[in-house]
């Protein structure tokens, strides 16, 4: 009897061991991400989008510079989509083929959707959180630099950026995600201030842990939620300002275009009975769209630590 319980309490302790191991921060992390249907939706039309900007032009038939000299002057009537000709998007006004286009149009608008992103949520993050964290002196001035900064009009600076020092793709990132901080900067500001007088991060404080690796270890791991889900609204509206930039004829530039340009294309031409261009580009635009916001909000809910 006493061997008995003794490999009882083993094998309870063992099982115990193993349940403790498989609940890390990742772990339940994605366990719970991926019972969230809307998740898993976004995130497989987030695939669909990417596999067609990485494979799409393997498909294409025409690139997506050339001109369909049989269909030029008569898009309307027979520029619309059709695998016969290899048009299966159809064609724009000038006969190049729409399918072709939206593929490097994705490319383009997730680029810059993704770099801008990235370099928003990088340096706003820092930034916040360093604010929030010292308090003080320090939080005051580094905010009133960010409300000095918000005050001046964000796409005169964008626009004096690209004028200034050309019209390539780094600049648009760089000008884009660099001026897009701000909002992160403050989110994450006003989340730090509630986490840095909790209990672990006083002890941390008390055996004399660096300010700067708490920060690193305690603090930005616990604002990895609130990052996820503003980064993936971050995205879309990056599309949308190389969009405007793009209108102006400042930002993507022919023969490069991007689902923003190829939207106000279609959007210009729909008149004369080209609804495709508008149709095609605007489909994959709201389903990026949408996508990105599904998989936001469920990382939103996987990472929340309230519900862990």
């Amino acid at each position: 009897m006493v061997i008995d319980s003794q490999k009882m309490a083993s094998v309870a302790a063992a099982t115990a061991q193993a349940d403790i191991k498989g609940r890390s921060l990742w772990a339940t992390a994605r366990k719970r991400f991926l019972r969230n249907k809307a998740a898993v939706f976004g995130l497989g039309l987030l695939a669909f989008v990417a596999l067609f900007a990485i494979f799409g032009n393997m498909i294409a038939q025409w690139p997506n510079d050339e001109m369909d000299f049989n269909i030029m002057g008569m898009v309307a009537e027979q520029g619309g989509p059709s695998i016969a000709n290899g048009h299966f998007f159809g064609t724009d006004d000038l006969g190049r083929d729409l399918f072709a286009r939206t593929v490097q149009g994705t490319q383009v608008s997730l680029a810059v959707g993704l770099m801008g992103a990235a370099i928003a949520v990088i340096v706003g993050t820092l930034y916040g959180a360093v604010a929030g964290y010292f308090g003080g002196r320090i939080d005051s001035v580094m905010m009133r630099t960010v409300d000095i900064i918000t005050a001046i009009p964000y796409m005169f600076v964008l626009i004096l950026l690209l004028v200034m020092y050309g019209r390539s793709m780094a600049m648009l990132f760089i000008g884009v995600g660099l001026i897009s901080w701000l909002d992160m900067s403050r989110i994450v500001r006003g989340q730090t201030l509630t986490l840095k007088n909790r209990d672990y991060i006083e002890a941390a404080r008390a055996i004399g842990v660096p300010s700067l690796t708490i920060i690193r270890r305690h603090i930005l791991p616990n604002l990895i939620g609130v990052v996820a889900v503003y980064a993936t609204l971050l995205v879309p509206l990056m599309i949308l300002t190389e969009s405007f930039i793009s209108f102006l004829g400042l930002g993507v530039q022919e023969p490069l275009t991007s689902l923003g340009a190829l939207i106000s294309e279609g959007a210009g031409t729909i008149n004369y009975g080209t609804l495709w261009q508008l149709a095609f580009p605007l489909a994959f635009f709201v389903i990026t769209l949408f996508g990105f916001f599904f998989v936001g909000d469920g990382l939103r809910d996987a990472l929340d630590p309230k519900d862990r």
